[in-house]
Order: C-alpha cells, then sequence, then structure tokens
C-alpha cells in the first residue's frame, strides 16, 4: 500500500505563519535565518522533529569544503565535485555551490562559527576523498557539525533574529496542506508537548521549506541520528512532488565496526583521518586501495566503499580495518577526539590498534527534486540539504559539499520569496503573497497507514538487497517483501506508525530507482550490469499516484 497520505486524527490546534520551515539542520536554521534578514516583518514558524540541535548537522565530522586556500579557485572545486558526481551533477547548481560557497562560509565565520586555524591565523584546511586540493575547513578537530549548529543556533537565538520568530519542538510533520489550486498552504504535525500544542495539530503558511534532512534509518546500520526517517521526502512525495535520484545513496566507507548483530546509529571515522594519512588494510594488513584509483586512500567514497566490499566478498570477512597508528598520540588527540572517544569507548586504541571498519549508510545524494532556487514541483513547497536534490552531488557527494549545500541553497530560498515580496505585515495577495489567511481545501485523498513492527524487516531488507551491492534479482526480491509488508495495515496513529509509513515509502522508491537504472555509476552498483552505460547518462525520477510509485528516466536535456 502507497497511501496518499497518513492517517491521523484531525487537528485539534491550529497556528499562522507566513513561511514554515521543518528542520533544524544547517538547511533550516540558515534558511530561517536568511528569511528574518530580507523579511524581518514576515512571520515564521521552524518546526523540528526533537531539539533544535538534534539533527544530523552537530554529528558532522570532517568538515564544510570551499576554495578558500591559496591557489584554490572555485573552478577547482568545480572539477573535483563534477568528477565524484559520476556525470550526473547539475553543472549548473555545482557552479552555484562553489562560486557561492565561499561567501557562504565567510558569513557563517561573521555570525561566530570558530573553525580552527593554523598558528599564524588562516584557516586550517585539510582534504577528504576526491579533492585535490586541501580545502576542508573544520572546527575542534572533528566536530565540525557540532560548532556550525552551536553558532547557528546562537545567531536564532538573538534578539532580532527571533523577532516574529515561533519555535516548535518535538514536532513530527505528517504531511502537506493544499489549498484549492493545489498550492502549499501549510502542514500537519504531532507534537510531544503540553499545553495547546500537544498533539496533532496544523500550521496554515504561504510557503513551506523542507529541510529535515536524509532517510538513513531505512537501513539496519547508518551513520544518522534516530530522527533521519526522510519524514519531508515521504511528505512531499505523496503531495505529488517528484523525487529524484534516489538510488544514489552515498555508503560511508569507514564506519565502526560493532559486531553482526549491530543496527541503528553507527560511530563515524571520518574520512579527514585517511586526509591526515591513515589508510586501510586487509586481514593480511595489505594496503588493497593502492592501484585502485589515483588518489589511493582519499578516492571519492563510491570507490573506495565498493573496494572494501570486493575485499570483504573474497576474504569471506564482515569488516576491514584502518591503519592510523603511525599519526601518533598527539594527532589522535588534537585532530580527532571526537573518533579517539568512539573507538576507546567500544574497546579499541586507534593509537596502538587497527581499527575494524565497514561501510554503511551515509547520505542521500537524492531527494526532492528541486530547481536553483530550492522550488519543487508543487508551487509554494521548497526544499534544502540532504532532504532535495538540487543535481549539486551527482551520483556521489563529495565529500564536505553537504554543509556547504544547505549554507547556499537555503539563502537562494530566502531570496526566492523576498522576490515575491512577501511581507508579514501586508495584507494577503493570493496570486503573489506568502501571507496565510485562506483556508486549504479538504483533501479528499484516501488516508492510510502501515503497522510499526514493519519496520525492523524493511532496515534489514533494504541492507541485505538495496545496500552497496545491488542485483536485479536481489532488487526484485526486495520490491516483492516490500509489496506484501505494505499489505499490513494499522489504524492506530502514533509517532511509531507514521515514521514506518515512511520508511516503506522510501524504501520503496529507492528500489524503483535502483532497478530503473540497469547500471553502475557512482554509488549505485548493479552486478548485474557492472559497468557505466552513457545511455543512463540522466535522472531517474521518481513520483507518486493512482498507480502507485513511478520510476521514469529522464536523460540529460543536453544530450
Amino acid at each position: 500500500m502507497i497511501t496518499d497520505r497518513m492517517l491521523a486524527p484531525p487537528p485539534g490546534w491550529r497556528r499562522d505563519a507566513d513561511v514554515v520551515v521543518v528542520g533544524s539542520g544547517v538547511a533550516g536554521v540558515t534558511t530561517v535565518l536568511a528569511i528574518r534578514r530580507r523579511l524581518p516583518e514576515a512571520r515564521v514558524l521552524l518546526v523540528t522533529k526533537s531539539e533544535l540541535d538534534d539533527g544530523s548537522t552537530r554529528w558532522a565530522q570532517g568538515g564544510i569544503a570551499a576554495a578558500l586556500g591559496p591557489g584554490d579557485t572555485p573552478e577547482q572545486h568545480l572539477a573535483d565535485t563534477l568528477k565524484a558526481g559520476a556525470g550526473i551533477c547539475d553543472e549548473r547548481a555545482v557552479r552555484v555551490l562553489v562560486t557561492e560557497g565561499p561567501d557562504a562560509v565567510r558569513r557563517l565565520i561573521a555570525l561566530g562559527a570558530e573553525f580552527d586555524r593554523e598558528p599564524s591565523g588562516p584557516l586550517a584546511l585539510t582534504r577528504e576523498g576526491g579533492h585535490l586540493r586541501r580545502r576542508v575547513a573544520h572546527a575542534g578537530g572533528d566536530a565540525t557539525g557540532a560548532e556550525i549548529s552551536r553558532a547557528l543556533l546562537a545567531a536564532l537565538a538573538d534578539g532580532q533574529a527571533s523577532a516574529g520568530l515561533e519555535v516548535i519542538e518535538h514536532a513530527l510533520a505528517i504531511d502537506l496542506l493544499r489549498a484549492a489550486d493545489g498550492r502549499a498552504a501549510g502542514i500537519t504535525l504531532h507534537v510531544l508537548g503540553e499545553g495547546d500544542q500537544d498533539g496533532v495539530g496544523a500550521v496554515h503558511a504561504g510557503a513551506v521549506v523542507l529541510a529535515t534532512g536524509g532517510f538513513g534509518q531505512v537501513y539496519s546500520a547508518t551513520t544518522n541520528p534516530r530522527v533521519s526517517t526522510g519524514d519531508g521526502l515521504a511528505l512531499a512525495l505523496r503531495a505529488g512532488a517528484c523525487a529524484a535520484d534516489l538510488e544514489f545513496i552515498q555508503f560511508h566507507p569507514t564506519v565502526l565496526w560493532l559486531g553482526p548483530n549491530s543496527h541503528g546509529r553507527q560511530p563515524l571515522i571520518s574520512e579527514a583521518v585517511r586526509g591526515e594519512g591513515a589508510f586501510l588494510v586487509d586481514g593480511a594488513g595489505r594496503r588493497f586501495m593502492v592501484g585502485q584509483h589515483e588518489l589511493a586512500d582519499l578516492a571519492p567514497r563510491d570507490v573506495v566503499a565498493k573496494a572494501v566490499m570486493r575485499v570483504m566478498l573474497a576474504e569471506g570477512t564482515d569488516h576491514v580495518f584502518l591503519d592510523g597508528r603511525h599519526l601518533g598520540a598527539q594527532v589522535w588527540h588534537d585532530r580527532f577526539p571526537t573518533v579517539l572517544a568512539n573507538c576507546r569507548l567500544n574497546g579499541i586504541d586507534p593509537v596502538t590498534e587497527l581499527v575494524p571498519v565497514v561501510p554503511a549508510a551515509h547520505y542521500a545524494s537524492g531527494g526532492i527534486r528541486a530547481d536553483l532556487h530550492g522550488r519543487t514541483s508543487v508551487p509554494g513547497l521548497y526544499a534544502c540539504g540532504e532532504t532535495a536534490c538540487t543535481g549539486v552531488h551527482g551520483a556521489n557527494r563529495l565529500a564536505s559539499n553537504s554543509l556547504l549545500e544547505g549554507l547556499v541553497f537555503a539563502e537562494r530560498i530566502a531570496a526566492d520569496l523576498a522576490r515575491r515580496g512577501v511581507s508579514g505585515g501586508r495584507p494577503p495577495e493570493p496570486a503573489r503573497s506568502l501571507s496565510a489567511g485562506s483556508e486549504p481545501a479538504p483533501d479528499p485523498r484516501p488516508a492510510g497507514l502501515l503497522d510499526p513492527s514493519i519496520m525492523r524487516p524493511v532496515q534489514q531488507l533494504m541492507s541485505a538487497k538495496a545496500g552497496v551491492l545491488r542485483s536485479g534479482e536481489g532488487l526484485e526480491e526486495a520490491k516483492a517483501a516490500l509489496a506484501a509488508l505494505g499489505e499490513q495495515a494499522s489504524d492506530k496513529p502514533g509517532a511509531d506508525a507514521w515514521e514506518a509509513t515512511n520508511l516503506h515509502l522510501l524504501a520503496s522508491g529507492i528500489v524503483s530507482a535502483a532497478l530503473a537504472r540497469r547500471e553502475t555509476r557512482g554509488s549505485h552498483w548493479r552486478e548485474d550490469f557492472p559497468e557505466p552505460n552513457d545511455a543512463w547518462l540522466g535522472h531517474v525520477l521518481v513520483s507518486a499516484g493512482s498507480a502507485g510509485l513511478q520510476a521514469v528516466f529522464e536523460p540529460d536535456a543536453h544530450d
């Protein structure tokens, strides 16, 4: 069952806003700050699923990439990004990213973000996989996301930014509200709180910005936090928006191996560790990345993840090793304190021991299809950050481009809203204003819900059949199994059931896209089609309709 909207109690409370932003990571908070700066009279409502600082951003270790170092240029950053994206990137979007990126990082620094610096003063830049130059800025050694989140939330709490802003925490977005003309008119959400915001409510707004992060929880093992169940992407699909490139899911090649039965969020071993000189070895101590790629251990993540899987298959093992013993205790302590603590917490001392690692679901290069201004195929609905697919990442995200994407495209969304002449103090003008004022049209679509017990079977199925290694046979098995799980309906709305329904929808979308793309490219590896095929230079678009999910290939327009 692919439901048009989720079964939920009728809204028991209401809020009105000009813009509602869903998500409090780098994309969501930057969007709010940019709207407040450009449209100081606008009423903005920020919704977050847990607490403000509990999204994926604060877990980011490596850093943020931009052409900030001596001799580096946006053109070089562009070239590295396009190469990593394996022919699927939208070059226009990448050019926006790399040319507007340096100023976006400077604005972040001006807000108070404190990046690591050389003793002489300049930013301390490092390399990660796929980068030919040292252009990755980091903070706290390997705590970049935490510092960026801190700085953004501090700016959000500032009196000027907080005027006209309302924040609702512990709120799960359920479905999009639509006006009679089809435009986005707000969202329904469920709040685990007290008083008049407890339970299901409706936020009426003229524009909705989805910045809900990724969907790593669709797999058994992931680097993503528990809240990453793809709620924004699932909401958009049910509302009729188009998704793109869902088959391109990046599996980080070096995640701490915790044993064969581990599941949920796993500790990440930052790629920057290899950037500082660590390398991968097999069970015999052989450096297997040498000769695999010109960058060896710093090859793009899809190349490294595939090499790791080949070694594991050949040796019949369930992990390989990262050797960073030669880095020395001081480097581990100063540069990678988070990684060091996580390893030691799990009984491994990387200063003296090999670290067992394995690929795990890390980042979705695809998502809700969005243009260069964050606009989706549903008028009034925007998407930003990992939940969006702007074409920046192509078939494989270049390391540390994700935080930059959130910064750059958040500003572009705010600029687009400002171009529409929006002001919270003006009366509603339905043709062009964002001011809420008209009731959303009654939703005639049938509602449905899946039983929360399907969540673990979906995760196990996706890891086994639609993970790093894929085949047509395995994907067909996954499709049939997902269809069977989709028959396990529930009539008891609640957070577990809503999340399970979202994950089932996204799993079905991933499998449909992976079946459609009959080649190996970037982070999509088909064992039955092991080579790239230029006939597939384009995008697999996924949409939901009366016949269920549809996956259609769209060739590049310039071909």
